[in-house]
């Protein structure tokens, strides 16, 4: 009887033993690989062994942008039908959930497309769901979208929102980022009071809301953006970060100049326990409609960042400043952008800031960084207050418009007497 001759085994080469330890990652460790590459490279990760030949087809991370194509031709509808045909063929072999779907493009795709790819996210346990169509008409999403309940994100650029009638709002959804949108007012604040553990808010450039009234109890996050006759907050007492940046409309009978109510008073009276706040654009100037009083009803003792663009030499946003100022007794930094006008206003304010309008008004404050200045004296005797009242001041840092006047401009900030032994202040070329 012959004996069997055993075969010796073949020696992996290093490259393929690095593959092979590569391939034997646990799957969500590969998905995780996969999901940080362009969709156009995860595909081509099938050609590497057959253990690789589908598993980009169970990646739950989709994103359609620029990055998933590789052509050098110029011509849009070409570049658009190769876009269309890579979803379609990404969407059909793919296997398992999908929990983020984001379609960015600088033109505006088939709606028929748009309204198969969300019909099929629909179907799937979607968590996030990013839609970006840069040009052409808002499109509107089909109804199928807003049965989506497993969202936890939903971002939208571009788009007419109605939902329908049977629409209870998005129960998980946690982040919403709404770009360039036509919406109604009463559908509007149905979908924001309909999200009750909305978290973080995203508003910019409307069409179709006027007022804004936010109500969402567990709100922390709100950043927002365009033209609007009226703001306010309802049931916010988590909300901590704001950035807004609104040209209201201070003309509308609404927002009469000369009424008694404080639309200062107003906006923080919901706003308790508010840390970081950034008023951009003109809103200062909304915020100083009506008697502003010299300090809050209700101090912000959780405020420790401030961010004001203002106009220097426009009385009524320099009482709406001070107020806000006095206001924040933990103030730790400070940013004013000055806002100089075309049209200098009726009421100037020439000497607002020589007057002695707190005492150890800084007493927490640390870093300051004052922008776009002229060197100015309203601008100056703001900084040269600031400089002499803040005890614990450790930078200032100037950053003038231009170069006009610079160095008379230095020479005065050196001048300013300094509450601080510690304090630095830097100039910056602008």
């Amino acid at each position: 009887m012959s004996t069997k001759q055993r075969e010796t085994p073949r020696l992996l080469s290093k490259t393929e033993t690095e593959l092979d330890k590569i391939s034997n990652l646990p799957g969500h460790v590969i998905d995780q690989v996969l999901s940080h590459l362009p969709i156009r490279d995860a595909v081509r990760t099938s050609v590497l062994s057959k253990k690789w030949r589908y598993k980009w087809a169970t990646i739950p991370y989709l994103v359609f942008d620029s990055q998933c194509l590789n052509v050098t031709s110029q011509d849009q509808s070409f570049i658009k039908n190769k876009l269309v045909n890579i979803i379609d063929h990404v969407l059909l072999l793919h296997k398992g959930p999908i929990h983020k779907f984001k379609l960015s493009h600088r033109d505006l795709l088939g709606v028929t497309d748009i309204d198969r790819w969300i019909l099929c996210m629909s179907r799937s346990s979607i968590k996030e769901f990013i839609l970006e169509i840069w040009k052409g008409q808002r499109y509107k999403p089909p109804s199928c979208l807003f049965s989506c309940q497993n969202l936890v994100h939903l971002e939208l650029f571009n788009c007419l929102l109605k939902p329908p009638l049977t629409f209870k709002g998005f129960k998980n959804l946690r982040s919403l980022d709404l770009q360039h949108i036509t919406i109604s007012q009463d559908v509007f604040e149905s979908l924001i009071s309909s999200c009750p553990l909305l978290e973080r808010l995203t508003l910019m450039n409307f069409t179709g809301v006027s007022h804004l009234n936010i109500d969402a109890p567990n709100l922390q996050f709100f950043d927002i953006g365009g033209i609007f006759d009226d703001v306010s907050f309802q049931n916010t007492v988590h909300l901590a970060l704001i950035s807004i940046g609104l040209y209201v409309n201070i003309d509308n009978d609404d927002n009469d100049a000369q009424e008694s109510s404080s639309k200062l008073v107003r906006f923080f009276v919901n706003l308790p326990h508010i840390r970081r706040l950034e008023v951009q654009s003109y809103f200062l100037k909304y915020l100083a409609i009506g008697n502003v009083p010299s300090r809050l009803p209700n101090p912000c003792v959780d405020l420790n960042y401030l961010s004001i663009r203002i106009d220097f030499d426009d009385l009524e946003e320099n009482i709406a400043a001070l107020c806000l100022l006095r206001s924040c007794p933990n103030l730790q930094e400070l940013e004013m952008l000055a806002r100089p006008e075309e049209q200098a206003s009726e009421e100037r304010s020439t000497n607002f800031w020589e007057d002695d309008h707190w005492s150890s008004l800084f007493a927490h404050l640390k870093l300051v960084k004052v922008s776009g200045i002229s060197g100015g004296k309203s601008e100056m005797d703001f900084i040269k207050f600031l400089l002499s009242n803040a005890p614990v001041l450790e930078r200032l840092t100037v950053k003038p418009a231009s170069q006009d006047g610079e160095w008379e401009l230095m020479k005065e900030l050196l001048r300013f007497r300094r509450a601080s032994m510690y304090a630095e202040v830097i100039y910056l070329d602008p």
